[in-house]
């Protein structure tokens, strides 16, 4: 009965099991609410413009949350080693909160993209934060059935995000999408200030300010430069290329400084840790993939198959569907089996297998056939995507929980912009291409690729223009399937460790 006890006293916390649960629906909501700000606003941008003016700006309300929480994440890993995960994610939760109180409140497009960016401010901590607390109350053995569930979260928030942002439009105002987070971030402020009990502890600590400044650099201009390339500014765009020039410098000054710095934001010495380096490659190429599917397969269906926005997106339940049901079924593997190495090995075999049955899609193909390669393509993602969290907490001290967590995520973020700016190059490259070489002199074509505009054209220009648009996509998956071998044959090379059994 003694030893019974201490093996119990082991895995369970001093919360007890109901407060775990409480706690971690809590986390579950804040990781939630800060995927759905990355995409609920996508649907609503129409309308907002409309009432606001500023079309000039349209891409900034987007562009500005993925900007400063893409920043601070690496910050509030580091913050959260430093001060404690429990008081810097009420920090976080109540900073997103006042950014979504004040975009509900913009009465001009400026005021909405600089409240949004203060929202992003708060977003970035959400979901690094939740995801590094699991680590203080959850030791890895049991860690995985956890880890699983946010990973399906993060899925979820990606596909239904548009969704929930149309229905509310329509059905009310475009305000009620940021006003929405007030009384959810609220109950999860409380269940956290409640039950939340932090086993890191504030330290001694000198913030490396220099280091942020360098990271925050290169990190703007990084992903301004993916962003802005092609859509904003041309590709030969002098100063396109000198933002990207001011990111090189970044990313050198942050390296030079943390060489010197006494507590660096992101340790170099972590990326001598081959689990931590191989899972922020690998979830640099699974947040590609991710990114770049969910963000044409909408267009396709909305072009090829003239499917409305809103049944565009219901149409990418079986993606969906696929990365919750892996995720969940994953996770509660691991914490039974202890072994996770197998999962990112076939996760990222099955993304391979998805991209590539989906460069096969044609004008003609049956609905079904997109449900079914879209399926398979979810289902790998999420047999990687919150593995690769759990291998690198299991691998570094639990002082660098958050340090850790939060470089994980920040590649998968950075390779998210990146996959969707590649990818999106490509695409518009063959489209242009392929239209030049099939359309006869003189033929005009919406600007744009506006599907109503499209379905408007004579027959035979538009059949044309539908078999450039296929082989634009064709050629936007099958890169991503080639990038995809990549992280099926690095995820070859993760070890296996055993899941610890406690904190310590």
């Amino acid at each position: 009965m003694a030893s019974q006890k201490t093996t119990q006293s082991q895995h369970v916390p001093a919360t007890g099991v109901k407060s775990i649960r409480l706690l971690f629906s809590a986390l579950l909501l804040v990781m939630l609410l800060s995927a759905l700000d990355q995409t609920i606003v996508s649907t609503a941008l129409p309308t907002i413009v409309g009432e606001l003016g500023g079309l000039d700006k349209l891409s900034w309300v987007v562009t500005a949350y993925i900007l400063t929480s893409t920043i601070v994440v690496p910050l509030y890993g580091k913050f959260g080693d430093l001060f404690g995960r429990k008081r810097v994610l009420q920090i976080a939760i109540v900073l997103f909160l006042v950014g979504s109180a004040l975009c509900g409140l913009a009465q001009n497009m400026t005021q909405l993209v600089l409240m949004r960016a203060l929202q992003g401010l708060g977003g970035g901590g959400l979901m690094v934060i939740s995801m590094a607390a699991v680590a203080d109350v959850i030791p890895p053995a049991d860690r995985g059935r956890y880890q699983g569930l946010f990973g399906g979260v993060f899925g979820l928030a990606t596909v239904i995000g548009p969704l929930i942002g149309g229905f509310i439009v329509q059905h009310t105002s475009w305000r009620w999408i940021f006003y929405i987070n007030l009384p959810l971030g609220l109950f999860a402020l409380l269940v956290i200030g409640t039950v939340f009990h932090s086993t890191n502890k504030r330290s001694e600590h000198q913030i490396d300010w220099l280091g942020a400044l360098y990271l925050s650099m290169a990190l703007l201009c990084i992903t301004l430069f993916t962003t802005e390339g092609g859509t904003v500014r041309e590709w030969s765009d002098p100063q396109l290329w000198c933002i990207l020039a001011f990111g090189l410098v970044g990313i050198a000054g942050f390296i030079y400084e943390e060489r010197l710095a006494f507590e660096p934001i992101i340790p170099l010495s972590l990326f001598r840790d081959r689990s931590f380096l191989l899972c922020s490659l690998i979830g640099f190429i699974i947040g590609m993939s991710l990114f770049g599917s969910v963000t044409f397969l909408p267009l396709y269906l909305q072009v090829v198959k003239s499917a409305t926005p809103t049944e565009a997106g219901l149409q990418l339940i079986p993606l969906m569907g696929g990365l919750l049901v892996t995720s969940i079924i994953s996770g509660r593997l691991i914490s039974r089996t202890g072994k996770y190495r197998l999962f990112p090995i076939a996760g990222t075999l099955l993304g391979f297998i998805g991209m590539l049955l989906l460069t096969r899609i044609t004008i003609d193909s049956p609905t079904w056939h997109l449900y079914l390669f879209t399926g398979v393509l979810g289902m790998g993602l999420g047999l990687v995507m919150q593995v690769l969290v759990l291998a690198v907490q299991n691998s570094v001290a639990p002082n660098l929980y958050g340090v850790a967590t939060s470089g994980v995520t920040l590649f998968r973020s950075i390779g998210g912009s990146i996959g969707v700016a590649l990818f999106g190059a490509v695409f518009t490259h063959v489209l242009q291409s392929n239209l030049t070489r099939l359309l006869p002199e003189g033929a005009e074509i919406p600007r744009g690729m506006n599907p109503v505009a499209i379905h408007h054209l004579p027959v035979t220009v538009r059949t044309d223009y539908l078999d450039a648009f296929g082989a634009a996509i064709h050629a936007a998956f099958m890169m991503a399937a080639c990038i995809m071998v990549l992280a099926f044959a690095l995820s070859w090379l993760l070890k296996e460790s055993p899941l610890k059994k406690s904190h310590h």
